[in-house]
């Protein structure tokens, strides 16, 4: 019976396999002569096509301590440090942005690896959090966020509320150079016989003291990162240049091949050409702090830095929704986290804007990886997606003008059109076409307009209209306010000193304060869906964002200032102080995308495309000087000065604008001071009457900015005590 039955069934297979074989002949005009009919062989049966692999996840915590302290109802954290070992498909079209994905090297089972440091803050009892799992990226390796309760003592909120505090490593050419720095390993691009690629790389060598060498692979925020050595230490070889300059206009001054070598060297012990070192630079008689240098070479094995984008993407969108990795280890926070906010600073913020225009923010599964993105004083994006890719780089007027991460689309809609360039579609093109955008914020100082290329975000290419941001988005700009956040003027004085050649560097206005609210309105959009505050920026519109020439600053006599050629002298008026970083178009070459900030740059430096991109600053009121658009800090609502965003370095021949830093200038204290010393600002006298005066106009401003949820009330307690503590007038 066994026997008939599978006889009968070997038959029906054969029917049917002839039937198929039949039918398509004839849907392919038959075979032999037209007939029309089977001739000279049956098909052979294949096995179906495997499965394509499962890219897999592995999580090593390497060590748990308690985190000190107890925080409300939630109690205790504990801290967990560990790596992240991942694959990437370099089949998968969500990862096909990758540039040089199919150049790296696979294992086993086909897959690119990756392995990324992390570091997570959590609640012992995850019953306790509160489903929010807030990540915040690194800063060249180093984290910036770190909580510091000691220094900022309102940061015991986020605990307070439950959230689980993550950190990973996203930037691969960071150096393990200290055990807290995070690190992700990505792989080189190599050619399929498995030969070095190489192409053209450039970079600025700024030394800050006279030096016989630099170390590789320069810049002012880059010097620390890991070097592309060059292809060859013979820098007689065409594409191999050192040049050098004074500002950044100035024509380049070639020096002769045989006055710099690949090499390190000290003036006493091992003077020039010292001991060949492909990560260092020896330069005969020295580098001196007065110049600009520009390095020009062969580099070799491109790292695949794209791949840090795609390790950020699989590892938070583990610890949101995997139960186990693939060996079985549990993840810590399985079934615990209902929501995610991506969170970045400066560059790492930069770094956030790319991975949502890139299209990373969608998962492997199609879902989202973060439902709110902060980017935070983040006005560039991040050149991660290029060959010989270098994530830190970027700088202020002087340094890294031509640096990666200019190039992209400044608007967020997906419809934006770049007049200028031609090109269309702008950071949210691609989580539109895939329904995964997330809530965004996108935080400005004022230095993101006068060094940092800012103001296209706001306007078109032109600078002419206003942009309509999407509904899903919120722009807020941090009025009178530097980079890195203010000083506080308080506790060190605030007397006017006219006989100062320079002014300190550092703008008293502070947003630290001001970022915290911020990141609880995001997080109530993003758990409760309740609207955050519209967006607080200068607008063309109404008079507040303007070209530089249109600034109207008060007149401040007396003040000694070094004007554009580095020599202090007395100055009636700010109005010459327009100098800020332009944004040219630039031409990288025919392989490099410059609408994804991706590709393969041929024309290293660049060339210039003739164009430029307008660039627009917040306009200040003629009395104060502090700008009048944007979220008013305590500090501008009750000024005891003027916080500028921009300032001049002091070095003499030099011209251009500090890195990053604003400036302060207090106001005289009493009437009797302004007017001898001729300066048409306010006195706080005439401002405030008596320090009581003062505290109201603090206690003001700090209610005002709770009502508006621009302040926590702990932070506005705060900065009422810090204005009693600190009296500024009789």
């Amino acid at each position: 019976m066994q026997k008939t039955q599978e006889a009968r069934r070997r038959r029906a297979l054969f029917a049917a396999a002839w039937a198929i074989a039949t039918l398509t002949l004839s849907a392919c005009g038959g075979g032999g002569g037209g007939g029309g009919g089977f001739s000279g062989f049956l098909p052979v049966a294949t096995a179906p096509a495997p499965a394509a692999a499962t890219p897999q996840t592995k999580l090593t915590v390497s060590a748990t301590a308690d985190y000190p302290g107890s925080f409300g109802s939630v109690g205790a954290y504990e801290q967990l440090t560990g790596t992240i070992t991942g694959e990437l498909d370099p089949k998968d079209p969500k990862n096909a942005i990758i540039q040089d994905l199919e150049l790296a090297p696979v294992n086993a089972r086909g897959m690119v690896e990756y392995s990324a440091d992390f570091l997570m803050l959590k609640p012992k009892d995850m019953s306790k959090a509160n489903g929010v799992l807030r990540y915040d990226a690194p800063n060249r390796g180093n984290i910036l966020t770190m909580p510091n309760l000691a220094s900022n003592p309102s940061d015991a909120e986020y605990f307070e509320r439950g959230y689980v505090w993550m950190f990973s490593a996203w930037q691969g050419d960071v150096p393990k150079s200290t055990p807290q720095r995070l690190t992700v390993t990505v792989p080189v691009a190599k050619h399929k016989d498995g030969s070095s690629i190489t192409g053209p790389y450039a970079t600025e060598l700024i030394a800050s003291a006279a030096t016989p060498s630099i170390a590789l692979p320069g810049g002012v925020f880059n010097g620390s990162m890991i070097p592309y050595a060059p292809a060859s230490m013979d820098n007689t070889q065409p594409g191999y240049q050192l040049t050098q300059r004074v500002n950044e206009t100035d024509p380049r001054i070639a020096i002769a091949p045989s006055d710099w070598k690949f090499a390190n060297c000290d003036a006493a012990a091992n003077p020039f050409p010292g001991t060949a070192d492909p990560a260092r630079v020896c330069l005969k008689g020295g580098f001196q702090p007065n110049q600009l240098y520009e390095l020009q070479y062969v580099a070799k094995d491109p790292k695949v830095m794209g791949v840090g984008l795609a390790a950020l993407r699989d590892t938070i969108s583990f610890f949101r929704s995997a139960a186990a990795d693939a060996a079985g280890t549990p993840n810590p926070l399985a079934g615990k986290i209902a929501h995610t906010i991506g969170q970045g600073t400066s560059q790492s913020g930069n770094a956030m804007k790319t991975f949502l225009h890139l299209g990373f923010n969608q998962r492997l599964d199609g879902g989202k990886v973060f439902d709110g993105i902060f980017a935070h004083v983040a006005a560039r994006q991040t050149n991660i997606n290029t060959r010989f890719a270098v994530p830190g780089g970027g700088g202020g007027l002087r340094t890294d003008h031509r640096a990666f991460g200019q190039t992209a689309p400044r608007g967020l809609a997906a419809d934006y059109v770049d007049a200028v360039s031609g090109r269309s579609g702008g950071v949210m093109k691609r989580c539109t076409a895939t329904a995964t955008c997330p809530r965004f914020f996108l935080g400005l100082s004022g230095t993101e307009f006068w060094q940092l290329q800012g103001s296209p975000v706001l306007t078109d290419a032109n600078g002419f209209a206003d942009l309509v941001q999407p509904d899903n988005a919120r722009i807020y700009y941090y009025g009178s306010t530097q980079h890195g956040g203010g000083t506080g003027g308080l506790a060190t004085g605030i007397n006017f000193n006219p006989a100062a050649t320079v002014y300190p560097a550092g703008s008293m206005v502070d947003f630290a304060d001001t970022f915290r609210a911020l990141f609880m309105d995001m997080e109530d959009w993003v758990v409760k869906n309740t609207a955050p505050p519209a967006s607080q920026v200068p607008k063309v519109a109404d008079g507040t964002l303007v070209r530089p020439s249109q600034l109207l600053f008060p007149t401040i006599a007396g003040l000694s200032w070094p004007p554009a050629g580095g020599t202090p002298s007395a100055i009636p008026a700010f109005s010459y102080l327009a100098r800020y970083n332009g944004f040219p178009l630039l031409d990288y070459g025919p392989q490099y995308r410059p609408e994804d900030e991706s590709g393969i740059p041929t024309v290293v430096p660049p060339s210039y495309m003739g164009k430029d991109y307008a660039i627009l600053v917040p306009q200040v009121d003629p009395g104060t000087g502090l700008t009048k658009a944007g979220i008013r800090s305590v500090d501008v609502q009750a000024p005891l000065g003027t916080s500028l965003e921009f300032i001049y370095v002091a070095t003499p021949g030099i011209i251009d604008l500090a890195n990053l830093t604003g400036g302060f200038i207090p106001f005289h204290k009493t009437e009797a001071a302004r007017i001898a010393a001729g300066d048409t600002r306010p006195s706080i006298e005439s401002l405030y009457g008596t320090q009581a005066g003062y505290l109201s106009a603090v206690t003001s401003a700090a209610d005002s900015l709770v009502a508006q949820r621009f302040l926590l009330q702990r932070d506005a307690d705060r900065r009422i005590q810090r204005a009693q503590a600190n009296p500024v007038l009789p």
